[in-house]
C-alpha cells in the first residue's frame, strides 16, 4: 500500500481484554490506579488512561467506561492479567470493589488517513450488535494495514514502545494524565518529569530517504554525526517505492536533527514529530 495512496478510512475491528469491575467504589479505586482523571466522568464516556507502575513507566493502556453498577477497563495494549493482578492486590474492603469476571470485548475504531487516533470515533459492541450505519461500507483493515497506519500517525502500540521503561510523556501520551489530582500509582515520578521537563527521549516518525537500502527492522541504532542518537521501535515498508518508515524513540539531544543515520549500513532517514504525540506539559 502506498503511502500517498491510503484508503479514505478504515475500520479497526478486534477483540480486547476487558476486566469488570463491580461496586460503588470503582470510580475513586480507578481514580487512584490509574493516570486518568475518573471521579466525576459521567457514566458511559470513555477514559484514556495509563496504567503505570511505581516509578512512572506505562505498563497497560485503558479505556473505562463507568456505569451504575461498576465499571468496565479495556486493556487496549499491556497483559491484562497483570493488570488485574495488580488491581486485585490493592483492593480493600473499604473500597468497595471487586474483581468481577473477564470476558473479550469487541471494539470497533474509525481509522482516517493523514488524521491522529480520534477516541469520539470508537464504539465497544455486544455480540448481538451492529456498527453504526455509518460505518458499514468501511472495509476492515488488516494487520499490515493497521500498522502502517500507526507508524504514520505515531500511536505506540508496539512492543518496543511498551516497553514497560517508558513513561507517557516520552510516548506522546500525556493527554492520557492528568496532572491536577490527587495521588496515584506512579504519580509522584510523573509529577517530576512535568515539573522539570525531564524526559530524556521522544517518539518520531522516520522514513528512508532512499529506495535503496538493507532492510531495517525494530532495534536498529540510529546516530548522529557518530553519536548514538536513538532506536527504531516500528518499521513498515512502502511497497511501491520500496522504502521504510516507521517510528523511533529519539534521544533528547537529537530531536532537532532533520536527519540520522540507521543501522549498520548508516541508511539516511529523514525525522518528524508525530502527528498523534502530545507535547509533555511545558515548563511554567
Amino acid at each position: 500500500m502506498s503511502r500517498d495512496q491510503d484508503a479514505t478510512a478504515l475500520i479497526w475491528d478486534a477483540r480486547f481484554p476487558l476486566i469488570r469491575l463491580e461496586g460503588q467504589g470503582c470510580s475513586s479505586f480507578l481514580h487512584g490506579q490509574t493516570s486518568a482523571r475518573v471521579d466525576g466522568s459521567t457514566h458511559g464516556d470513555l477514559i484514556k488512561a495509563c496504567w503505570l507502575n511505581a516509578t512512572g513507566r506505562v505498563q497497560a493502556l485503558l479505556e473505562i467506561r463507568l456505569d451504575s453498577a461498576g465499571a468496565d477497563v479495556l486493556v487496549l495494549n499491556g497483559d491484562s492479567s497483570s493488570v488485574a493482578g495488580g488491581f486485585d492486590r490493592v483492593i480493600f474492603p473499604a473500597d468497595q470493589v471487586r474483581l468481577g469476571e473477564q470476558r473479550q470485548q469487541r471494539r470497533m475504531q474509525r481509522l482516517e488517513a493523514g488524521k491522529a487516533p480520534d477516541f469520539t470515533q470508537v464504539i465497544w459492541l455486544s455480540e448481538a450488535s451492529e456498527p453504526p450505519t455509518s460505518w458499514a461500507e468501511l472495509r476492515a483493515c488488516n494487520a499490515t494495514e493497521l500498522e502502517c497506519w500507526r507508524n504514520k500517525q505515531g500511536w505506540p502500540l508496539g512492543d518496543q514502545e511498551l516497553t514497560g521503561d517508558t513513561n507517557p510523556f516520552e510516548l506522546g501520551l500525556s493527554d492520557w494524565v492528568e496532572l491536577n489530582k490527587g495521588c496515584y500509582l506512579g504519580q509522584e515520578t510523573v509529577a517530576k518529569l512535568a515539573s522539570r521537563g525531564g524526559v530524556k527521549q521522544q517518539l518520531r516518525c522516520w522514513q528512508s530517504t532512499s529506495q535503496i537500502q538493507k532492510g531495517l527492522k525494530s532495534g536498529d541504532q540510529l546516530k548522529l554525526n557518530d553519536s548514538r542518537a536513538g532506536i527504531i521501535t516500528s518499521v513498515s515498508k512502502d511497497t511501491e517505492t520500496g522504502s521504510s518508515f516507521g517510528l523511533a524513540l529519539v534521544r533528547r539531544q537529537a530531536l532537532d536533527a532533520e536527519t540520522l543515520q540507521a543501522g549498520d549500513s548508516d541508511v539516511e532517514v529523514s525525522i518528524a514529530r508525530p502527528s498523534a504525540f502530545c507535547d509533555p506539559p511545558a515548563l511554567g
